[in-house]
């Protein structure tokens, strides 16, 4: 006989006062949450080993209120619905979300609404994907490790040009070399000067339109990222060139190739590296009949290794270079490999000549790319450029030719940089545009008409509805994109053109104000910035997208167009695993007739695996179905704060700038020695979500919120 507890036996008790005749223990009043329950015992013990049972039968204690009731510290909403189901055996939802439901089913143990309603949400989530799904590459085998005798038989040789920029290569062994050994010294320029609180990006076939650099340059030894803290077989960065895909891990490099009748394989894996990789580049249409194989590089600190990779993965090593500082990006034009550094230096290798050059330039914010153009923003308000198509005859006393194409008139450092070329026509000729951002979150557009190439760029516009630092900007065929650092705030204009050419009649009109919220980790990798990238991204002639990622640790992002911030779909992992990499790709069409190419959404992921999406169907399907319907952009109230549940936003008064989002000025607020990261400026009074409107909708930040997992 099961033994009840003095304070059920109150309970009991006063049920039966209640109602005369009815034997003691039939009846249970509950109070949950404030709502008061009253049904049979019966009803709540017809399952074994719930939670019910177990408070009937005294194995876990039970709470009184005033009136006898047991009182249980749950909704009511949904333990209505539980409660429904014990009497009647059938499930009637309501209002009442359906993970929120398992959610209280499974603390309640309820086992067999625990089974219905797990088998409803995989109906409704199929680990096939959903349309957009196009394929999964599994995670490759990672190679092992050298061990300490194989290391000391195998001498390195790194390329390392010094002030003079002259060659020289320097024989060691490989388990002797470290970044700290082929460094320059730490920049003595202070911190504010070099930190540089937005984003990185990397220039691809299908690339976001304003590179802006990361600013771990400056502190080479933060870059060294020790073994344990970094997941083995985690994608950090993806990128791809033609049908070709390559995809870094913290201590190898592999790549993906896309063939016509057996889709994507594994082609080629690297060598274990002792350190982290940084940055990964390939280039898989090199323009050399003497080796037309494909270009993989990867950068760890300040070093560079560069392979040779054929179709059948069979490679070489061509070798290893030094930029001396740490590299911030890596990148193909051409046949070139370009390295860049935020403390002024660039880094070219050519496959013809197979020559290592490395530049010193004035610190660089920001670049972008135009044909064989590199356009370098830089701190000093200049916009630079290097003819890399004409490199190494290009060069005066062993130094590339940088030549200074324009001067922002307020001397503002230069901080995002987008080139438009528009199509050659018998008329006129190649006209040049150029949109670029400051850092007093001013963005002007200059134009260069062929025939007065000496005269330089003339200022076309200037716009002044930031009032943050301007982290990114794209000139398109359509449109005019900027971003600032607050929040990621969007400014969109279209663009009037005649006969291709941009146009000031009637001129750029305002189209749309929205935000991209996205929140870096208060530790991030130095890889997470550039591969995590919110683009935007897409051919300048084409439709272009955002990519969304609001919280570090995720399975889903968001896709919205760059123009009005309408959300074209909601990508989710099939497997459920975190998403540590994205790039967004277009891969050429089959030989077939009528084929045309497809734009592809690359995911990388924590467990090492590959997902792909198809971004064409979706932007086709957004196109036929929702015409002349607005929908919702960014992740709604209820969408944000599901996917704030992981996080952490605790409060701080630091004044470290953030890599994103952040209101914090480039060139004012300074990075202390010892900050832990990047940090989230919240005003009490902004709402995180969306609404942002011009560029007075901030007038004072009060507090600052960092971001941590639980």
């Amino acid at each position: 006989m099961t033994r009840t507890s003095p304070q059920l036996t109150q309970t009991t008790n006063r049920a039966c006062m209640q109602q005369p005749g009815s034997m003691p223990g039939d009846v249970i009043h509950l109070n949950v949450g404030g709502s008061r329950f009253s049904t049979s015992r019966h009803t709540l013990s017809w399952i074994p080993d719930s939670f019910f049972t177990s408070m009937l039968s005294g194995r876990i204690s039970s709470q009184m209120d005033e009136t006898g009731a047991i009182f249980i510290d749950r909704d009511p909403v949904i333990f209505s619905v539980i409660l429904n189901f014990m009497r009647t055996k059938e499930v009637d939802f309501g209002n009442v979300d359906i993970s929120a439901l398992r959610h209280e089913a499974e603390y309640f143990g309820i086992t067999p609404l625990v089974r219905r309603l797990t088998l409803c949400e995989d109906l409704d989530q199929a680990s096939c994907g959903d349309v957009l799904f196009h394929g999964y590459l599994n995670p490759p085998e990672p190679p092992v490790p050298p061990s300490s005798s194989e290391k000391k038989r195998h001498s390195v040789s790194v390329v390392d040009v010094g002030a003079s920029g002259t060659s020289a290569t320097h024989a060691r062994s490989s388990s002797n070399m470290s970044r700290n050994e082929v460094q320059s010294p730490r920049s003595s320029r202070p911190m504010s000067d070099v930190c540089n609180p937005h984003q990185a990006g990397e220039i691809g076939p299908v690339r976001p339109a304003s590179e802006v650099l990361s600013c771990h340059s400056a502190i080479v030894n933060k870059v060294h990222t020790p073994h344990n803290q970094v997941d083995s077989l985690k994608a950090t960065m993806v990128r791809g060139h033609h049908n070709w895909l390559c995809v870094a891990y913290p201590h190898f490099v592999c790549c993906f190739r896309m063939k016509d009748s057996a889709g994507w394989q594994l082609r080629w894996t690297s060598p274990y590296m002792d350190d982290v990789v940084d940055r990964v580049a390939i280039n898989a249409k090199v323009l050399n009949p003497d080796n037309p194989n494909k270009m993989v590089a990867a950068a760890m600190g300040n070093l560079i290794q560069l392979w040779s990779v054929a179709n059948d993965g069979t490679s070489r090593e061509i070798g290893k270079f030094s930029l001396n500082v740490s590299v911030d990006s890596l990148f193909f034009i051409g046949s070139q490999l370009v390295a860049l550094s935020r403390t002024g230096k660039v880094g070219v290798w050519h496959a013809m000549t197979q020559h290592w050059q490395i530049q010193d330039v004035v610190p660089v914010s920001s670049y972008d790319t135009a044909g064989s153009f590199l356009l370098l923003g830089c701190e000093n308000g200049s916009i630079y450029y290097i003819d890399m198509q004409k490199f190494p005859l290009r060069m005066k006393d062993n130094d590339l030719l940088v030549t200074e194409l324009y001067k922002d008139p307020s001397e503002d450092m230069v901080t995002a940089l987008s080139v438009y070329l528009t199509p050659k026509t018998s008329i006129s000729g190649n006209w040049i545009e150029i949109a670029y951002g400051t850092s007093s979150g001013t963005v002007r557009v200059i134009v260069q008409h062929p025939e007065t190439v000496g005269s330089g760029p003339q200022l076309f516009q200037t716009f002044t509805v930031h009032r943050s630092p301007v982290t990114k900007v794209m000139l398109s065929e359509r449109n005019l994109v900027s971003v600032c650092s607050e929040y990621n705030h969007v400014r969109t204009w279209s663009v009037t053109r005649f006969r291709g050419m941009i146009s000031t009649q009637p001129g750029s009109t305002p189209l749309a104000s929205f935000k991209i919220v996205s929140l870096e980790d208060v530790d991030p990798i130095v890889s997470y910035s550039a591969s995590n990238d919110i683009g935007p991204y897409g051919e300048q002639d084409d439709q272009q997208v955002f990519i969304q990622k609001v919280v570090p640790e995720t399975n889903q992002l968001f896709i919205r167009l760059s123009s009005n911030g309408q959300r074209v779909c909601v990508v989710k992992s099939v497997d459920n695993c975190n998403i540590s990499a994205f790039c967004v790709h277009e891969c050429e069409g089959s030989n077939r007739m009528g084929s045309r190419p497809r734009r592809y959404l690359f995911t990388g992921h924590s467990n090492g695996a590959i997902q792909m999406w198809d971004l064409t169907t979706a932007l086709d399907k957004m196109v036929k179905i929702d015409q002349g319907i607005v929908k919702e952009g960014g992740p709604t109230a209820k969408e944000l704060v599901k996917l704030l549940e992981q996080c952490d936003l605790s409060s701080s008064r630091s004044p470290t700038p953030c890599v994103s989002p952040s209101p914090s000025v480039l060139n004012i607020a300074p990075s202390q020695p010892g900050s832990t990261g990047p940090w989230i400026m919240q005003s009490e009074r902004d709402n995180v979500g969306e609404g942002a409107t011009g560029g007075d909708y901030m007038e004072t930040v009060e507090t600052d919120t960092q971001v941590t997992r639980i």
